[in-house]
């Protein structure tokens, strides 16, 4: 068996099928290269059917054996072929300071979307209706959840049984799992990061998944790890809105977030997403906790993404920051001008933005992209992409960037300046570009400055500036 670093190694076993085996049986797996050694669980897919799920990250041959307190699991021994990585398989991404990479080292954007429950309804036309939207779309991350609202009646369910209140939590749908793993793949091969949220606060009790018991919880856990985290793309959020599910408090969010710390072989990113009262409150968590890797923010003001590197360090994703639509909800009727600004600011202060779109009357799926997906139909997509090409263009870490003053974007949003006569940092030379960045202009500004530079605006908005050092 060959498999490419950084892919998928599956391990198929038979084993029983009696009793309750997601409750009854143990099963992982020890792989190891020369003197490196991973242990990883195992988990149950129905029908008698046993999995171990490995990502391999080095090349060459690996050994691996079974360990599980079920006789016809344990023991069993086998070895595979590890094959260089690809070309477009770049690994697992990792957060450097500020900014992200690749695990082989090469520089990632995060330009996000949500589609909350898009792998829910089993509609395969609605889901490849939103895969089309994402390819064509500048967007290479997704937040999406694991678990239902209880406004959802879905087909199925992570847990066993479709009726609210009364969900088997000592057993999982395979089916369930097999379904959004597809969807996942479908991410995979785009090159989109899948963002899986596992806790939300928006059951109110409906069905029993955002008030279950520590040990629910972490039952719930091991098997999405299990079954997950072998992918390279994974991102974990513990959860949506943390602070708005009022059955768990901060200190069992750190919990369950040092449990798939400790119980993730491969170290994928996480974080905890806050809630915002929008232009009243912000509940910011702490992100200086050893076991998140970035700071996952919802807030009204990316102009705010400085200060939040100032005090934390890590990168800054602002994941909500309002959607574009035209929805009753205050989250969900900001103009596309709006949400440009607002990624503008974000990422000219070396964070990111996500975006999201909230059209249900305009969709003939019949609801808001944020929800299930479907078509993009906001005036910002375009203007992301262009604010993408230019950023794909600048430095790595566009906050260390500006720190040495070797690359600086100044964005002036909604103010009409006749002119802005902006400094330079001293003792070098600097090009100087003009950008409209809601009508997708770069405009270079003839000669070399130095010290500073006067540029006419002429009282016209979203403009911004792009300073880089020459030589």
């Amino acid at each position: 068996m060959t498999v490419e670093q950084w892919d998928v190694c599956e391990l198929r076993l038979e084993g029983p099928a009696d009793g309750n085996p997601y409750t009854d049986v143990r099963l992982g797996a020890r792989f190891q290269y020369r003197n490196r050694v991973v242990d990883t669980d195992g988990f149950y897919d129905g029908d008698g059917v046993y999995r171990v799920r490995f990502m391999p990250d080095r090349p060459g041959l690996w050994r691996y054996v079974t360990r599980s307190d079920s006789p016809a699991l344990d023991g069993r021994r086998g070895t595979f072929e590890c094959t260089p990585a690809r070309p477009g398989n770049n690994g697992p991404v990792r957060a450097t300071g500020s900014a992200f990479r690749y695990a082989d080292g090469t520089r990632y954007l995060p330009v996000g979307t949500t589609c909350y429950h898009w792998t829910h309804d089993l509609d395969e036309d609605l889901e490849r209706h939103t895969l089309d939207a994402l390819a064509a779309s500048p967007f290479n991350k997704v937040r999406m959840c694991l678990l239902p609202t209880a406004e959802m009646a879905p087909p199925l369910i992570a847990f066993a049984g479709d009726t609210p209140g009364q969900l088997d939590k000592t057993r999982f749908n395979p089916a369930f799992f097999a379904h959004f793993e597809r969807r996942l793949r479908d991410l995979l091969a785009l090159g989109i990061q899948a963002d899986v949220i596992l806790f939300h606060p928006y059951d109110r009790g409906h069905w029993g998944v955002d008030d279950m018991t520590p040990e629910e919880d972490a039952f719930l856990l091991r098997y999405v790890l299990a079954r997950l985290s072998a992918f390279r793309h994974v991102w974990w959020s513990i959860a949506n809105e943390y602070d708005f599910n009022h059955a768990k408090t901060v200190e069992d969010w750190d919990r369950l977030g040092r449990f798939v710390q400790r119980h993730d072989p491969y170290q994928h990113l996480r974080s905890i997403h806050n809630g915002t009262k929008m232009y009243t409150y912000e509940r910011i968590y702490d992100f200086s906790k050893p076991w998140t890797t970035h700071q996952s923010i919802q807030h009204w003001d990316a102009s705010l993404t400085g200060r939040w590197l100032a005090a934390c360090g890590k990168p800054v994703v602002i994941d909500e920051i309002g959607y574009e639509g035209k929805v009753g909800r205050r989250w969900g009727n900001i103009t596309g001008r709006t949400l440009v600004r607002q990624f503008w600011h974000g990422f000219a202060a070396g964070g990111s933005v996500g975006h999201g779109e909230c059209y249900p009357a305009q969709d003939p799926d019949g609801a808001a992209w944020i929800s299930i997906g479907g078509r993009l139909r906001g005036d910002s997509v375009e203007r992301i992409a262009f604010l993408r090409g230019l950023l794909e263009e600048g430095p790595d870490d566009l906050a260390a960037a500006r720190r040495e003053g070797s690359y600086l974007l100044e964005y002036f949003g909604d103010h009409q300046h006749a002119y802005r006569e902006v400094t330079l940092p001293p003792g070098a030379d600097y090009r100087v570009d003009l950008i409209d960045t809601w009508n997708m202009a770069v405009t270079e500004l003839d000669g070399v400055w130095q010290g500073s530079v006067r540029v006419e605006l002429k009282g016209r908005p979203d403009m911004a500036v792009r300073i880089r050092r020459t030589g």
